[in-house]
Order: structure tokens, then C-alpha cells, then sequence
């Protein structure tokens, strides 16, 4: 019988989400200011552009990284239950704002005519063609989104860094019991090869790296839901609902989990059919769904199977004593070693040309790219090494910048976008949008302060 329920609740989860998305995607539309025949999708030169299966599989390796191994404790922080319900609400309204996001994008590339625009340049567009009271605050949008990106790789790298050494250690104290080799040993031996790793330039070179990542990926949540779905307690052992002071924590991991935000322009503007990126039954929303439902899944009976005990990464909680759990440990931790060159390169792209335009000549341009890829990959260690709790990290990364890109910035930009055509009758997107912002607001602040708290007094919480 609980079987049956389990069949149920996941089939129930996958109808309400794609409903609500397709709803939120319907009520989304808005009416153009520019009524030329301009269209931007025909003045993309793309050398390689990519069909609708590679953007959905960039799409779910883009979202599907360490968040999904911490949503059993974004769980513990929220219940069984309004963790299952928040999780679908909290996917559907990212997936809102990032439909937001590509909608405000075509409508500037209208009326700029412009074939394309990153997320840091919609957000100066806005401001540059809104109101004229707000086009002085152009560069600062800008600025700060490009900020927001850099602190949210950054901190994408941090958690990476603890994540590869928690797993280490893990296995490494079943087979030697009596080592006491602290984490921060092993942290530094990450860093070792870390650094050379980081220092290949081209993203050409780092594709056979993508591959075996995803591949490891793959074998390893496998074999966790083996482990998982083994003889599952029932529903009443676990609470139905968290207490207030915990919901914090639980917003900033499953918003951590969702900002894939970053790469949704890049892709839909490398379309070789970017009119099928959007839409009810669009490249956006099936590979959301697929991500809600796995961080959903995840997440339920990774909490149902282990309750309190479940830790920062659902692979912690495997039996140290059976060999396939271990390989499921090393396979996950060198997927996400091997993962964080392809973050790391969003952040040193954001910085290296400010550095390279310091320099005059060709060699010392080069040293200088050399020794901030060093220098911002040893950052990463310190920042792992001065905070190494894999849970309260998350949190923080997700509630400080991941909710500033994917809940804060759309419906900032949305409105600014279309205020000059209207925003519904009775304003009705303009209060969705207020709704959305003050939503993302309230994860910030709570959900930063809650995880400061914990990272800072770690005993007490």
C-alpha cells in the first residue's frame, strides 16, 4: 500500500508542477512596445548552435549539481510535507522568473535591435530604455548583477571544495578508523591538483571533463536511490512540519538548488530554434520539470529514509560498511571535482579582461591570467576552510545570491521592462511581480541571518 502512495505522490507532484508552470507561463505574456517585423533570432550568427536535445541537456546539467545531494536536509529544515509542496511552489516561481527573464530579453532586442543580450545587459537595457528617472541607474544594475553571478560561482566553488572532501574523508575513516586526519588535510590536498586543473583556458578542452562528470553523476544518484527507496519508514517518523526558525535554512538550500538562472539566456541565445526554448511544453519548461521532480524526489525520501540524521549531502548518509556505497561516495566526489572547472570559469571570465587590460603586452597579459586563476582558486580553499559545514554554506550561497538573481532581479526587471506598455488590466502583473520580489526579499534577509547564525554559532543550532 505505501508503495501505491509513493507511485502517487510522485505522479501527483509532476501533473501539479507542469499546471502551474503552464499557468504561470499563459498569464506571463505581455504586449510589445516595439511593433516592427525586427526579430532577433534571425540576426544570430551562431558558428555552433545547438538543437533542442543539447540546450535541454545543458539545461538539467546546469541546475543539476550539489543541490540536489542537500535537499533531504533543505527537507529537515521544512517538513515532509511542506517541504514536498514548497519545493514544486518554489520551482515553479523560478521557472516563472526565468520565463520573465527570456520574455524582457526578446522585447529589448526589439527594440534595440539587437540579436542577442546576457543576463547583465537586459538588466542595463531596462534601466536604459524605462523610465527616464531610473536610466542613471543603468551601470549599477549592471554592476550588480554581474556581481551577484561572480559571488554565486564563487560560492557554487566553496561548496565544491567541501563537498570532494567531506566524501573523502568519509571513506577514507571506514577503511583507517584511527587516522585523525582533519578535513582542512584534506581540503589541501584537493588543492593540489586543483590549481593546474583550473588553469586550461579552453572551454574545448574541458568538454571530455563535462563528460565524465555527468557520467559519474549519473552512476552515483543511481545507486543513492538504491540505497534510498530500501526499506522506507513510514510517513509519521518524520515531522510533517518544521518550525518556523528552520524555514530559513530550508529556502536558502532549495533556492541554491533552482538558480540555474545563469545559463538560461546563454542557451536560448545558442538555439538553433530559440522559439522552441519557451512555451507550455518548451525546452524551459520540460527540463524544469525534470529538475523539481528529481529535487523533490530526492528530497522526500532522502528525509522519509534517514529523518533527523540526514546530513549536508544525502551521500553521507550511505552505509560506510558496504563497498558500493563507497564507490558511490568516490564517484560523486571526483563528478564534483572534475564539475568545478566548468564553474570556475564563470567567475575568472567576469574578472580576467579587467585584469588582461592592466597589462601591456601579450606575456605579461598571459602571467597575469595564470595568477588569477591561482589566486581565486586558492580564495575558494580559504573560504572551505574557514566554513567547512557543507549545510549552512548552501544556505547562504543560495539565500544571499541565488536569490537575488532568480526571485529578486526578474520581476525588477519585468516591471521596468514593460512599464511603458502597461502591466495588466488593474496592474495585475505589476502586483505579481511585487508579490515575487517581496517573496524573494523575505528568503534573502531570513534566510541569510538564519544561515549566518548557524555557520557562526554551530554548537547551539
Amino acid at each position: 500500500m505505501f508503495k501505491v502512495k509513493k507511485a502517487l505522490v510522485v505522479y501527483g507532484y509532476l501533473i501539479l508542477f507542469f499546471v502551474i508552470t503552464f499557468l504561470f507561463q499563459v498569464a506571463g505574456s505581455n504586449e510589445s512596445l516595439d511593433k516592427s517585423t525586427y526579430n532577433p533570432s534571425l540576426h544570430r550568427t551562431l558558428e555552433h548552435p545547438t538543437s533542442n536535445f543539447d540546450t535541454l541537456v545543458h539545461l538539467l546539467k546546469g541546475n543539476i549539481g550539489t543541490g540536489i545531494l542537500a535537499m533531504p536536509d533543505a527537507f529537515k529544515n521544512a517538513g515532509l510535507y511542506v517541504g514536498l509542496f514548497g519545493t514544486l511552489i518554489m520551482g515553479a516561481i523560478c521557472t516563472h522568473c526565468m520565463h520573465m527573464l527570456v520574455k524582457c530579453s526578446h522585447e529589448l532586442c526589439r527594440r534595440l535591435q539587437q540579436p542577442s543580450l546576457s543576463f547583465s545587459e537586459v538588466a542595463f537595457c531596462s534601466f536604459e530604455t524605462g523610465p527616464s528617472g531610473l536610466k542613471r541607474y543603468s551601470h549599477i544594475a549592471r554592476r550588480m548583477i554581474t556581481t551577484f553571478l561572480f559571488i554565486t560561482q564563487i560560492g557554487f566553488c566553496c561548496v565544491y571544495f567541501v563537498f570532494v572532501a567531506f566524501n573523502i574523508k568519509e571513506v577514507v575513516d571506514h577503511y583507517f578508523p584511527h587516522n585523525f586526519i582533519n578535513v582542512k588535510v584534506y581540503l589541501t590536498l584537493i588543492l593540489l591538483p586543483m590549481i593546474p586543473l583550473n588553469l586550461v583556458r579552453n572551454l574545448k578542452y574541458l568538454t571530455p571533463v563535462s563528460l565524465a562528470a555527468a557520467a559519474l553523476t549519473v552512476l552515483g544518484l543511481a545507486f543513492s536511490f538504491f540505497y534510498i527507496l530500501q526499506d522506507l519508514p513510514d510517513t509519521d517518523t518524520v515531522k510533517p512540519v518544521a518550525s518556523w526558525a528552520q524555514l530559513p535554512l530550508y529556502f536558502g538550500t532549495a533556492i541554491y538548488a533552482f538558480e540555474g538562472i545563469g545559463v538560461i539566456l546563454p542557451l536560448e541565445n545558442n538555439m538553433k530554434r530559440p522559439e522552441d526554448f519557451g512555451g507550455s511544453t518548451g525546452v524551459l519548461n520540460t527540463g524544469m520539470t525534470i529538475v523539481a521532480c528529481l529535487y523533490t524526489t530526492v528530497g522526500f525520501f532522502g528525509y522519509l529514509k534517514y529523518g533527523e540524521n540526514v546530513k549536508g549531502s544525502i551521500t553521507l548518509n550511505l552505509p560506510p560498511d558496504q563497498f558500493i556505497s563507497q564507490m558511490v561516495r568516490i564517484a560523486m566526489a571526483v563528478a564534483i571535482f572534475l564539475s568545478y572547472t566548468l564553474q570556475f570559469y564563470v567567475p575568472v571570465n567576469i574578472v580576467e579582461p579587467f585584469v588582461r587590460n592592466q597589462c601591456e603586452d601579450q606575456r605579461t597579459k598571459d602571467l597575469a591570467s595564470t595568477a588569477l586563476r591561482i589566486v581565486l582558486v586558492v580564495f575558494t580553499f580559504l573560504l572551505a576552510v574557514c566554513i567547512p559545514n557543507l549545510g549552512p554554506i548552501i544556505s547562504l550561497v543560495g539565500a544571499v545570491s541565488s536569490s537575488a538573481l532568480a526571485l529578486i532581479a526578474p520581476p525588477i526587471i519585468d516591471i521596468i521592462t514593460f512599464y511603458p506598455v502597461g502591466l495588466g488590466k488593474y496592474n495585475w502583473i505589476l502586483w505579481k511581480d511585487i508579490a515575487i520580489l517581496l517573496f524573494g526579499l523575505c528568503g534573502f534577509f531570513f534566510g541569510t541571518y538564519a544561515s549566518l547564525d548557524q555557520i557562526l554559532n554551530p554548537g547551539i543550532n
